[in-house]
């Protein structure tokens, strides 16, 4: 028999959800460290000179709720952001008792696991809200219910369905020539978009709904009294602050920290059910001011230009999946090769600013080397590499370029629009060999996704070519 539509299925009580399993990860080192350092010195400026709390008592506000109290909770789904129908039963799709607030022990952490049969409205660009309520033990949290108690009942809406613009297609194809297999993808690729009724413009970002699978209900042990004008900034928009009594509600924190984009599943015609896993328990408060303080870092990162949407996501992926030594390694090392890309540079430019001659050096060796560098700068640059490796990138390409001046003497005739590149080393013949060779096999057997990815393949080989070059 065919389940309802819209209606969830409980598929079984599931445990709580644990680490993945220990792997080795690289990990981008030097933005981890700006953000980790940014994340650190914000929490401890904050916690050590920020506001001082007033002496009276009367201007601060503290936590409605008392240490070990009881609280049940509902979780509603629902299509609509302002949830009201409390008597629909299919709504309901969670209910516990008696979970002891900020108390850490077993009964504070409770999950579940359920199955979704999404509407039609869900599949095309709908969206789905989770509507958690928390009330003392024994209050309902319905408004229309005679036992309703507003000073006992506080509750947030989250939602369940996210939109993220819809990744780059990486279709390759042969470069020169066309074989029988590009064609074929191509057609496939092709017929696969005249099914769309709406042309999309190629500068318009297309937006995909996506299902998150897992959605983690925080309670937020804070027993702190705030100051009812100088509430911590990173923290305001978090607290719930009741109106007649000052005081505010325990803070419901939506933990999606560890919840990455491969693991959202994406929403279409196709899909007949999706997973659902609820979990509550409880966060510490510097754990959630930590987690806070490290979104804003990632945020400003974007803002700046220095980290790109989904480096976030590999960043987390090291604390999950990564040795935590390996990790400490890999930071050392990154510290090191920025350093040692320094003094590289410092030492290149004081050898050629004070070389007055050209013996022993070839002037086709810098030209190549030129070609090199630029050649990884545009491919980085064109994959949108972060601008961290693009800035050391770059400046090694400027100084490549800044020696052929150096090595070589350049004269340009604005008249007859002539250039004249004078130097006195020979060329090699079987640098030339090397580079027609492999540039010839990879042009023509080989699939690339565009050119400057074929020439970062070739690149080795000017490399090769360059030190056999210098050997000549």
């Amino acid at each position: 028999m065919a389940q309802p539509e819209g209606r969830p299925v409980v598929a079984g009580e599931a445990t709580r959800q644990g680490r993945p399993g220990q792997q080795q990860q690289q990990g981008f080192g030097q933005t981890l460290a700006g953000i980790v350092r940014m994340a650190v010195f914000w929490y401890f400026a904050m916690k050590f000179f920020g506001a001082k709390k007033p002496a009276d008592p009367s201007q601060l506000m503290s936590n409605m709720l008392t240490k070990g109290e009881p609280l049940d909770m509902w979780v509603y789904l629902s299509e609509n952001q302002k949830f009201k129908d409390f008597g629909k039963e299919d709504a309901l799709v969670w209910h516990e008792a008696n979970i002891p607030y900020a108390v850490w022990g077993p009964s504070s952490f409770r999950s579940i696991s359920l199955k979704y049969y999404p509407s039609e409205v869900v599949k095309n660009n709908g969206s789905l809200y989770a509507h958690v309520f928390f009330a003392r033990s024994g209050y309902p949290p319905d408004p229309n219910d005679p036992e309703y108690e507003p000073l006992s009942t506080f509750g947030r809406t989250h939602s369940i369905v996210t939109f993220l613009p819809k990744p780059k297609s990486g279709k390759k194809k042969s470069l020169l020539g066309s074989s029988k297999d590009s064609e074929e993808e191509e057609s496939a690729f092709q017929a696969k978009d005249d099914k769309q009724v709406d042309t999309i413009d190629e500068s318009h970002v297309e937006w995909i709904p996506y299902w998150k699978p897992n959605v983690t209900i925080d309670l937020v042990d804070d027993f702190t009294r705030y100051s009812h004008n100088q509430i911590p900034p990173h923290i305001a928009g978090h607290i719930n602050v009741e109106p007649t009594t000052g005081n505010y509600y325990p803070t419901i924190f939506f933990n999606e920290f560890w919840l990455l984009r491969d693991k959202l599943i994406p929403l279409n015609d196709t899909v007949i059910e999706l997973p659902l896993n609820l979990e509550v328990g409880l966060i510490s408060l510097t754990k959630w001011q930590f987690f806070l303080q490290i979104e804003q870092a990632f945020q400003v990162q974007r803002s700046y230009g220095s980290m790109l949407e989904g480096e976030s996501d590999e960043i987390k992926r090291v604390f999950l999946e990564g040795n935590p030594y390996l990790l400490a390694l890999t930071m050392m090392v990154s510290v090191l090769h920025s350093l040692f890309d320094i003094l590289a540079f410092k030492n290149d430019i004081q050898f050629w600013n004070k070389n007055k001659s050209m013996e022993g050096l070839s002037a086709k060796s810098v030209i190549l080397n030129f070609i090199c560098q630029l050649i990884v700068f545009l491919y980085l640059f064109d994959n949108e590499t972060s601008w961290m490796i693009l800035s050391s990138s770059g400046i090694g390409c400027c100084i490549e370029f800044w020696k052929i001046g150096k090595a070589m003497h350049i004269e340009l005739h604005l008249e007859p629009h002539q250039l004249w590149m004078e130097d006195s080393p020979r060329a090699s013949s079987r640098a030339a060999s090397v580079q027609n060779g492999t540039l010839f096999w990879s042009f023509f057997l080989e699939p690339h996704q565009l050119w400057m990815e074929h020439s970062s393949g070739v690149t080795p080989a000017f490399g090769a070519a360059s030190a056999l070059d210098g050997a000549t």
